[in-house]
């Protein structure tokens, strides 16, 4: 993944100015915080896909029960 396609949402924004929001965010949580900080929201972005593949599947497995259920 190239490091364009990581900073896509970012739209507009040039090297510059993501190295200048880089740079704040160092200075306000220090170098020792961000490493939690980013295992922090890896986590959250896991549960988050662990519940969306739950929601999905559910969906799926009422949508197979309903088809059985009126072919019979």
């Amino acid at each position: 993944m190239g490091i364009n396609n990581i900073f896509l949402f970012l739209g507009g924004l040039g090297g510059t100015e993501i190295l200048l929001i880089l740079f704040v965010i160092l200075l306000l949580f220090g170098a020792k915080r961000i490493p939690e900080l980013a295992r922090g929201m890896g986590r959250g972005i896991r549960e988050f896909k662990d519940a969306t593949k739950e929601i999905k599947s559910d969906i799926e497995n009422s949508v197979k029960d309903d088809s059985h259920s009126t072919t019979k």
